[in-house]
């Protein structure tokens, strides 16, 4: 069975009940076989318009949660997401207490971010296939356990070689956290409202490295460095009670559109304790369990389309990751800041990063609206949009491109403002405006490559991790000599750069992306 597409007569639709590799079936009491009718377009195409209209069939709502428990469970994905890139600037105050404790110099304190971020871009993968088959609730709780007691262990070491491993033991446990959220939010959320649901898993992205600075420079401060991972150990738990108690099973190739229950074992504790019963008459043919298969994450990598978005995506992350990364070092050596006024400094680019996350979200919204309406596409919000024909990149991309321009702009102001060793206010306001600019842009790729893959949004979202945080990691291994060699200015410089010479990949994914997904979805058919 497919995992979240229904293919007839040529046509892609989003799922209405459940995920799977053909046409899904619902057995009803009786014995009767419904199938699940895809919406036909009521015109098609011609001479290359896009001159769609569609009818509204009846049948399944795209999912049955309410909307305050959509809200509840998304709520609590972003917490979730918020808790991978808390983990990784948290630690960034206690760089320079962990070198004088253990004794070690900060390159071999620098070595555990690194492997911390390679981690991080590799295990997702296991993560994402994991949740587009066990389901999203037994790789959340796998991810937090882990995490959990990683943190302790790290509270509790006093060496080098403890803590290189134990990080690294960490990064497994919360890199899953982001694509899983994402996941979730395809899961329960049709592609027309998908970008402020986006925006919301972002947000809580975004949170973390705006006050983990803040709190990892007042517990290394007051408390010491373990407190950073009692801290962590603590908020796994907090977040783990409620999930466990409350937080239903999304993964549509388990639970379909949510009327069809879970496995027992799958279940929360509520479930569990209320008696959910299966639904009369109905079945589900589910994913068979098997040990998560990383390759899954690399077809993905190669595919055509998504190897240009992904390319882009990670050189939006790396300008990202540059400006959080290098912030502390700078601004220690530049203004002679301490370690908690460093982490002050990281407020005014948090707070664009979640403004613009947010924002960009309601903006994606309306602009699917707008092309919609322009091409004569009915969006169908309770069942899901046929997009096989609609322009889909160009309802994603059309939004990004004056945003990056802007902070392509303030990223290389922000080098020679800082090279200039300017009034600090300067430099902050910069900081804001590049929080605007490039989360927000990178959040819109990353819709846009959850919309292309319904059946596995989770690999999908692996597969964009894995590539930015490799890149980023390389980015983040250059940037120190590449200061020493040219300066902050002619540095920022080359990295505002890279996403202004590779810009016409935007141009060339609205023109030839929606051919592409029909070459796929055709060879999908062939393949059936």
């Amino acid at each position: 069975m497919s995992h979240a597409t229904t293919a007839q007569d040529g046509q892609l639709t989003e799922p209405s009940v459940t995920t799977a590799d053909v046409e899904q079936q619902v057995q009803v009491a009786g014995g009767k076989d419904i199938a699940l009718e895809p919406i036909q377009p009521s015109s098609s195409a011609t001479n290359g318009d896009l001159n769609l209209t569609r009818t509204e069939t009846p049948g399944p709502e795209y999912s049955v949660f309410s909307r305050g428990s959509r809200r509840w469970i998304i709520f609590m994905a972003a917490v979730a997401s918020f808790v991978s890139p808390m983990t990784a600037t948290i630690y960034y105050p206690a760089l320079v207490p962990l070198s004088r404790d253990l004794g070690v110099s900060i390159s071999l304190i620098n070595l555990t971010v690194t492997s911390y971020m390679i981690f991080q871009a590799i295990i997702p993968s296991m993560y994402g296939d994991l949740g587009d088959t066990a389901g999203r609730r037994p790789a959340l709780f796998l991810s937090f356990t882990i995490y959990l007691f990683a943190n302790i262990g790290l509270a509790l070491q006093r060496s080098y070689p403890a803590l290189l491993v134990l990080r690294m033991i960490q990064a497994c446990g919360n890199s899953g956290t982001i694509a899983l959220g994402f996941a979730v939010v395809a899961d329960l959320v049709t592609s027309s409202e998908r970008g402020k649901y986006m925006g919301i898993i972002y947000c809580g992205i975004n949170v973390g490295p705006t006050l983990a600075p803040v709190l990892g420079g007042i517990f290394s401060a007051y408390l010491g460095w373990p407190s950073i991972f009692w801290f962590s150990a603590i908020l796994a738990v907090v977040w783990l009670i409620p999930f466990l108690l409350v937080v239903p099973e999304t993964c549509r190739a388990v639970v379909g559109n949510g009327s069809i229950p879970p496995q027992r074992w799958n279940r929360t504790l509520f479930e569990i304790i209320k008696g959910r019963k299966e639904a009369p008459g109905q079945t589900i043919e589910r994913p068979k369990l098997r040990f998560p298969n990383p390759i899954y994450t690399l077809k993905i990598i190669f595919n055509k389309e998504m190897s240009l978005i992904l390319l882009y995506s990670s050189i939006l992350y790396l300008d990202f990751v540059i400006v959080a990364a290098t912030l502390g070092t700078l601004f220690q050596k530049t203004y002679g800041f301490s370690d908690l006024e460093v982490g002050l400094c990281y407020l005014p680019y948090g707070a664009g990063c979640c403004i613009s996350s947010v924002g960009q979200g309601y903006i994606l919204d309306w602009n699917y609206r707008r092309v919609a309406k322009k091409v004569g596409f009915k969006i169908d919000r309770r069942r899901g949009d046929n997009l096989l024909n609609f322009p889909l990149e160009k309802a994603r991309l059309e939004t990004v491109t004056p945003v990056i321009v802007l902070g392509v702009g303030t990223l290389v102001a922000y080098g020679w403002v800082l090279q200039a060793k300017a009034s600090v206010a300067v430099p902050l306001v910069l900081q804001f405006i590049i929080g605007l600019c490039f989360p927000g842009s990178f959040s819109v790729m990353n819709t846009l490559i959850v919309d292309l893959y319904p059946k596995a949004p989770a690999t999908a979202s692996a597969a964009n991790n894995m590539a930015r945080c490799l890149l980023g990691a390389a980015g983040t291994a250059f940037i120190e000599p590449l200061f020493l060699k040219i300066g902050y200015g002619w540095a920022f410089t080359i990295f505002g750069a890279l996403p202004a010479m590779l810009s016409p990949l935007l141009f060339v994914i609205q023109k030839y992306g929606p051919q592409w997904r029909k070459e796929k979805h055709a060879a999908e058919e062939d393949g059936e």
